[in-house]
């Protein structure tokens, strides 16, 4: 499994993702947003639409990305270049729970802070994805969008009212019996821990992935699956 960063937002990459097992995907076939990625590139083929068994007949399977297991699409705020956006974060259908949208919003954070940026940002629609990305080194601003989503960024305040705060904003809202379970078990604690950059590869870091070819396949953040925890 490795970390890559296909493209900044100027670049243009674009990823075809399999709607059956991804949110979002089709958000990722446009150029106007970088992409970063979690890939596997020894994965079979087989295994791309292990989600699916039956898939249609009018879906073929070989137009899609095989070998990504989560992604995540960005872009530079609008009035500050200093500032990137997180916009969706997609997780496979087989693979949520594994705390892969942390970890590729860490590696993300990493490469865009290494790029220039002075901060990331990200918007967030459910408590499971807000638990996600503070494990990703994000905090609660205390601003919301129009759409009532929380906008978190990184770097912030990561102590435990600015994190109770943002969990309170989820409870008064009409929410699933899961999802109030999960607020429940995080009454009055402390954020959870940042987990550790992934390993990449030295040689592959200073690899330009935008000239790699994709294999000519096609902040809002899902959960690491909204199904349950990440």
């Amino acid at each position: 499994m490795e970390f890559a960063l296909l493209g900044w937002p100027d670049e243009g990459p674009t990823l075809r993702l399999d709607y059956r097992t991804f949110s979002y995907a089709g958000k990722f076939v446009m150029s106007t947003t970088g992409k970063a990625v979690v890939r596997d590139p020894t994965l079979a083929s087989d295994d791309a639409t292990s989600a699916s068994a039956d898939p249609p007949s009018t879906v073929d399977p070989s137009v899609f990305e095989d070998d990504v297991y989560a992604a995540v699409a960005f872009n530079e705020d609008r009035t500050d270049p200093g500032v990137l956006w997180l916009r969706y974060i997609t997780v496979h259908a087989d693979h949520r729970g594994e705390e892969l949208a942390p970890r590729l919003a860490t590696f993300l954070a990493e490469r865009a802070e290494a790029h220039g940026y002075r901060r990331l940002r990200i918007a967030v629609n459910n408590p499971f994805a807000y638990h996600a990305m503070y494990k990703a080194g994000f905090a609660y601003t205390g601003r919301q969008t129009g759409l009532a989503e929380l906008v978190l960024e990184r770097p912030g305040e990561r102590d435990r009212p600015t994190y109770q705060c943002g969990l309170d904003e989820f409870r008064e809202r009409d929410l699933s019996d899961e999802e109030r379970a999960f607020l429940a078990a995080r009454e009055g604690e402390d954020p959870p821990d940042v987990v550790g950059l992934p390993a990449v590869d030295a040689e592959r870091e200073d690899e330009s992935d935008t000239t790699r070819e994709l294999k000519a396949r096609d902040g809002r953040s899902e959960d690491d699956g909204k199904r349950g925890p990440p």
